[in-house]
């Protein structure tokens, strides 16, 4: 029985990322990322050609007014080859986007990353540590290039 049910959300999970990836309207996408399990706060816009998580959608928390933009990805885990064991982490972690914060176009947040309020992710930047309320993070990695003064 957990096999069919396994396989089960497994197909529904990728049906829904896949609409949700090409949607054009930002409340559809909201709503088929909810289905999946994505944690979506109110007034939340995310971007075309988003990728959240397939694996583990539950593991993404996105507070309140929160800005995604296109191409951005956001990943929960990081599952590794049996012959890269020993020389990289294998984890599970949640990402958590607290409220108003902006993470730009073509960025990659990794697990187990907190991001502040009114935080700024500039493009195409790689989270790896968490970014602490009211800064602009830039790069690959991404490090600190200003506090926000709002």
């Amino acid at each position: 029985m957990s096999f069919f049910y396994f396989t089960f959300r497994k197909i529904r999970n990728i049906i829904l990322y896949r609409l949700a990836y090409f949607c054009p309207l930002n409340s559809w996408r909201i709503r088929f990322h909810r289905w999946r399990g994505v944690h979506i706060g109110e007034h939340v816009f995310i971007g075309p050609q988003c990728s959240i998580d397939n694996a583990y959608p539950e593991y993404i928390y996105i507070e309140d007014y929160v800005t995604i933009n296109q191409g951005t990805t956001l990943l929960a885990h990081n599952n590794v080859f049996a012959c890269f064991e020993g020389l990289i982490e294998c984890k599970v972690a949640p990402i958590h986007i607290k409220h108003h914060a902006l993470v730009s176009i073509n960025s990659t947040v990794l697990s187990g990353v907190e991001i502040g309020e009114y935080a700024v992710i500039s493009a195409g930047s790689v989270v790896t540590r968490n970014v602490k309320p009211y800064t602009m993070v830039v790069g690959n990695p991404a490090r600190k290039v200003s506090k926000l003064l709002l």
